[in-house]
């Protein structure tokens, strides 16, 4: 690169930098997921906004010629990795199997639905949706199936966290089953980037090489690659400085594995993704670290990529109104219609299907990402681009609100409704989480017809599948009990803090145990919510691990409405 092409590159990736990270926080202001301004700005730079307006300023920042589309497409390469790899960390495949047939059932049938649609229509009206000429009708087909099928764990997630219901029940379904989604959707989806290449890698290797290499590739990373791993991470944390050697594996291995897939002739993100669901599953990764990795990744690189997409198309130029909605019809009919026959055959109520239906139909960035992929590839044009980008858009930032919409209670429930001074334990004298839940267990066995070991036992089991921390050093373990009728809440205080492996590192000093009935979803999150809303100052946490008795700590809580 010339030296004039070295300032226009870093002059064009602070621009689209500033500019992604200023429409971004205004997106989270809105409540909306924070991509929709990233896209925002890159159409606002590129041909649909001041390409029009200013050609020649859009031609001077990002220019198509010379060594700048190289070097922009390298930045946005390693991007997409590496936002993939976060992606996979978010999956944990023990949750899969914890919440058993339910998320199972989800799962699968919040994906073979729109699968079926998708293909369906797809191969049925090729050129209608957006085909590029010379696609195999298969091929097409397929594609299309499966970005209508997947979601997108990573704003699911956020959304959940968004609306305090991430570690309810309700939301650990909703998790289990986009993991589901986000697992098979990759793997099919890989299949059909081998397809794209027409039967043959760059290499020479033919696609029935490609698959039997990819599944054994997958085989290998999600069982003996995680059980390295676990291994692995003890060593590095005792042996090295705090993050750099975590950071340092988690990078290097997530590269080595992108770089074999790219080889095999499948894209590297999969093997970014796979690596990243290996290690992230590990219970030896500390959140901290976790956190510390994605926030470099989401608040650096993510919008970075996300703009990027902005310059490749004109959205105006390319916008088909009728293809737009028949894709989002498509999409969010075969996802809620799937997700809630699942929902149902689990045995969950009418209102809980269509929060999980509507909660997993987020596409969010996955579903960006596997259309610029088909973009590249030839299998779309832009038209189809487009659609699938809206239509991502659209469900991301209906999602919440319909969520909340469907689960929103009839009068605020507060959680010292169910608190009494039976329910107060006091200074907690154990050290670790397992004597806290084993304190207050007792404690609330006071204030039910439930024995000490059935509570501890149900609450440490869900503890088990994610740790119930908040920020500000809360922690709710709580846990559903058929023999209950009504909510009971009992709370503890450790002045020396108890390690809950929370994601800010900073120890627990209020722990609220909390029981609702088996059937009773609504007070469960409500409760939760309410702690966690009341409890967000770590000034007004301190002054309660401070109150003398259950009188003082009730006091503190209703004077700081």
């Amino acid at each position: 690169m010339t030296q004039a092409e070295v300032t226009v590159f870093f002059l064009a990736l602070a621009v689209l930098l500033a500019l992604a990270r200023i429409l971004g926080e205004m997106a989270v202001r809105l409540r909306q997921p924070s991509v929709l301004g990233e896209i925002l700005a890159g159409i606002l730079l590129g041909p649909t906004v001041l390409g029009a307006l200013a050609p020649e300023w859009s031609a001077a920042l990002f220019p198509e010629q010379g060594a700048f589309p190289v070097a922009l497409e390298g930045v946005t390469s390693l991007a997409i990795a590496l936002f993939l790899l976060v992606a996979g960390m978010e999956v944990d495949l023990s949750t899969v199997w914890r919440q058993g047939r339910a998320a199972l059932t989800i799962g699968l049938m919040g994906m073979i639905v729109p699968f079926v649609l998708g293909f369906g229509a797809a191969w049925g009206d090729p050129d209608l949706l957006g085909a590029a000429t010379g696609t195999p009708p298969f091929v097409f087909a397929l594609f299309l199936a499966t970005a209508l099928s997947i979601s997108a764990l990573p704003v699911i997630s956020k959304i959940l966290m968004d609306l305090n219901l991430f570690r309810s029940d309700i939301g650990m379904i909703i998790i289990a089953a986009a993991i589901m989604n986000d697992l098979l959707g990759w793997i099919i989806f890989a299949l059909v980037l081998s397809l794209m290449g027409g039967g043959a890698t760059a290499n020479g290797m033919g696609i029935g090489t490609t698959v039997v290499l990819l599944l054994a590739f997958t085989a290998f990373v999600l069982t003996a690659g995680r059980w390295i791993l676990n291994r692995l991470l003890p060593w590095i944390q005792a042996n090295t400085s705090w993050p750099a050697g975590v950071l340092g594996l988690a990078l290097a291995g997530a590269l080595f594995s992108a770089a074999f897939t790219e080889w095999i002739g499948v894209h590297a993100i999969f093997g970014a993704f796979l690596f990243g669901v290996a290690i992230g599953d590990s219970p030896h990764l500390r959140e901290r670290t976790r956190a510390t990795l994605e926030r470099f990744i989401a608040f650096i690189f993510a919008p970075l990529f996300f703009a990027t997409i902005g310059l490749r198309v004109d959205f105006a130029a390319h916008f088909d109104a009728g293809l737009v909605l028949l894709v989002l019809v498509l999409a969010t009919a075969g996802k809620v219609l799937g997700c809630r026959l699942g929902a149902r055959w689990s045995g969950l109520r009418p209102r809980e299907t269509w929060a999980i239906g509507l909660g997993l139909n987020a596409r969010g960035a996955m579903e960006i990402i596997l259309g610029l992929l088909a973009l590249e590839a030839g299998v779309i044009r832009e038209r189809m681009f487009v659609a699938l980008v809206i239509m991502a858009l659209v469900t991301s930032m209906a999602s919440g609100s319909a969520i909340q919409a469907i689960l929103k209670p009839k009068r605020s429930v507060r959680f010292f409704d169910f608190l009494s001074a039976r329910g107060f334990a006091g200074a907690l004298s154990g050290p670790e989480r397992h004597d806290a839940i084993a304190e207050l267990s007792r404690c609330a066995a006071a204030c039910c017809d439930a024995t000490p070991e059935s509570i501890f036992e149900a609450v440490w089991a869900r503890e088990m599948v994610m740790s119930t921390s908040l920020n500000a050093g809360i922690a709710v373990p709580h846990a559903r009990l058929p023999q209950l009728k009504t909510p009971v809440v009992t709370v503890g205080r450790s002045p020396a803090g108890i390690d809950f492996d929370a994601m800010d590192g900073q120890p627990t000093h209020i722990v609220f145990l909390i029981l609702t009935p088996a059937e009773d979803y609504r007070s469960q999150l409500e409760i939760l919510a309410d702690v966690g809303r009341t409890f967000q100052a770590p000034a007004f946490v301190e002054k309660c691990v401070a109150a003398a008795n259950y009188t003082e700590f009730l006091a503190l809580v209703k004077s700081n409405e």
